[in-house]
């Protein structure tokens, strides 16, 4: 059981080293050939990051362990929560949330997190019928930010970045770099995909042997599945402090943990219910 508990360190500090000096580095880079704007950096960073816990869900649910699926995703889109309020704040960006842009999506990554205590406090169960209504709630939430952003935000993001723009210089081989950027990006994502699978197969070992339930082994998961947000929500704000435009930094990390929240509650949560009662 020692070398378990030995295994569980690596693959967390090699989540945490992955993420930090690849994930993050890959994302900014392939932002930049690209143009992308920090709302759609965000994004796909949200995406990128939730891999974890498609993982994690996916196989907790494969195992039979359907509670141990669910408190994942709620610790996952707390622990998110929180990190994102603690990167803003150490940051010391907590002006910008004044935007009503961001505001709103910070209130859209909060009800992500109630949604799962009223399905509690009501006694409704993960079953296939409730994917339908998550789906819809998914495009709802997309809807709303993406119209919040085209209200509040939209000609200010695109003063701000045609102003880095001129300051950037014309990068040869462009289309090359997007193709090398994307592979080494999916090279990544499988990456903790894989050692996501060895680390939650590893916690649920530890669980087993000292006894642990699966309310505990889902939060457990649910922090080890977060560790990729912390770190691009504290980098995404220290690229943009760096560049003196904080306020793409907050737009960035804000997306990111709604499309992360999004991703976890409504699409990863479904594929987990629909494992479940398959297998």
């Amino acid at each position: 059981m020692l070398l378990e508990i030995i295994k569980f360190f690596i693959y967390s500090l090699l989540i945490v080293i992955i993420a930090k000096y690849v994930l993050v580095g890959l994302l900014r880079k392939l932002a930049e050939s690209l143009n992308l704007s920090a709302k759609t950096v965000g994004n796909i960073a949200g995406l990128a990051t939730s891999v974890p816990e498609l993982l994690t869900v996916s196989f907790s649910a494969f195992a039979g362990l359907a509670s141990a699926s669910i408190y994942n995703i709620i610790s996952s889109n707390v622990i998110n929560f929180l990190q994102y309020s603690a990167s803003i704040f150490f940051n010391h960006n907590q002006r910008i949330l004044k935007n009503m842009a961001i505001r709103i999506d910070v209130i859209l990554a909060i009800t992500t997190i109630l949604i799962p205590i009223i399905l509690a406090i009501f006694s409704i169960e993960y079953v296939p019928s409730i994917i339908p209504m998550f789906i819809l709630l998914c495009m709802l939430f997309y809807y709303i930010n993406h119209n919040a952003h085209i209200l509040y935000l939209e000609k200010q993001e695109a003063k701000i970045e045609e102003k880095i723009e001129k300051e950037k210089k014309w990068v040869k081989g462009k289309t090359k770099l997007v193709v090398k950027y994307s592979f080494f990006l999916l090279i990544t994502s499988a990456s903790l995909y894989i050692i996501g699978n060895a680390l939650s197969v590893c916690l649920e070992n530890l669980a087993e042997f000292f006894g642990i339930s699966e309310v505990i082994l889902g939060i457990a998961l649910g922090f080890i599945t977060s560790i990729p947000e912390l770190i691009t929500f504290f980098e995404s704000q220290k690229y943009y402090n760096e560049t003196s435009n904080i306020e793409l930094g907050v737009v960035e990390a804000t997306n990111n943990l709604l499309t992360s929240n999004i991703l976890n509650l409504f699409i990863i949560q479904s594929i987990g219910i629909i494992i479940y009662q398959c297998f």
